[in-house]
């Protein structure tokens, strides 16, 4: 099994457009929507809903008034202000364990709350995994490592030799639990400053954890001089630049018609260089293949 992240050091640089574009190309990959704070990429699938569940991934308290003797140590020692008149607000919980601990009847419990929910939906390419952390909630990291044992569990079952996973932007832990494993990283960048910066801190992220990183600039031909001063920051890194994707009106209109660029506009130039990127990516997770991090789970 082959396992390619799609990532980019910030929000808005096309990674996205760039997986459902990728994933056109293909018919036997799993997909995996890694971004659970704004999970999108299911707008462009149009797929059937095969199944839905719901995500218990934090605590909240709860009083018990029979055992209560409203002593008041609860309240007292809730650091967050969710105690009030003995009664939780399951929205200002942290779920952290405190009131419990200083009950001294045993009042306080601790119970798991649903705090998104994760689906499963058959595409024309392949089954897809997202899911959607609700507002406010905790977890996302947690979260995206059941979304990826999920695509490799389908994978497997389904016969799939492809995971391809659309990750979070940025370098936290919600990104981390995407990358981890993967055989290869594919970070897309944008020809600005803060791209170029942002996509500084992901190579560095992907060298810590000893994974292959490689690039593509997309909108390069918007700034060429800022995109040739991203390629050479990147030879001084020894990353490789896989792709130049130019600005291309038709990725607009497919966005707005919520589709894949390649379903609507296949000769666009930014379809044509996403699909050579593509082949890019297969030949050398190829090579990398069996040798990335093993992904455990408990």
């Amino acid at each position: 099994m082959i396992r390619i992240a799609v990532m980019s050091g910030k929000g808005g640089t096309g990674k996205t457009t760039a997986v459902a574009s990728m994933a056109w190309y293909s018919d036997s990959l799993v997909l995996a929507d890694c971004d659970v704070d704004a999970a999108n990429l299911a707008l462009t699938a149009n797929g059937r809903p095969r199944t839905k569940d719901d995500y218990l991934g934090a605590y909240t308290a709860s009083i018990d008034p029979q055992l209560c003797t409203e002593c008041g140590k609860c309240e007292d020692n809730c650091h967050f202000e969710a105690i009030t008149d003995l009664k939780v607000n399951a929205i200002h919980c942290e779920g952290c364990g405190a009131c419990r601990l200083v009950c001294p009847t045993g009042a306080v419990s601790m119970s798991l709350k649903k705090s998104g929910e994760i689906f499963v939906l058959d595409t024309a390419h392949g089954p897809m995994v997202y899911a959607d952390l609700f507002p406010g909630e905790s977890n996302s990291g947690k979260l995206v490592t059941i979304v990826r044992r999920l695509a490799e569990d389908l994978a497997k079952s389904d016969g799939m030799d492809i995971v391809l996973i659309d990750g979070p932007p940025g370098t936290g832990c919600p990104a981390i639990a995407s990358v981890t494993g993967v055989d290869l990283i594919l970070a897309i960048t944008e020809p600005s400053l803060s791209g170029e910066h942002d996509l500084m801190r992901l190579i560095e992220l992907a060298r810590h954890f000893s994974i292959p990183i490689c690039v593509a600039i997309n909108k390069w031909d918007l700034h060429p001089g800022m995109s040739e001063e991203i390629e050479e920051s990147c030879r001084r890194q020894g990353v490789i630049t896989v792709g130049r994707v130019p600005y291309d009106p038709n990725v607009m209109g497919s966005i707005k018609a919520m589709r894949p660029l390649p379903s609507m506009f296949p000769e666009s130039p930014a379809a044509l260089e996403f699909h050579r990127i593509w082949k890019e990516l297969r030949s050398r997770s190829k090579e990398r293949v069996g040798s990335g991090l093993s992904l455990e789970f408990d």
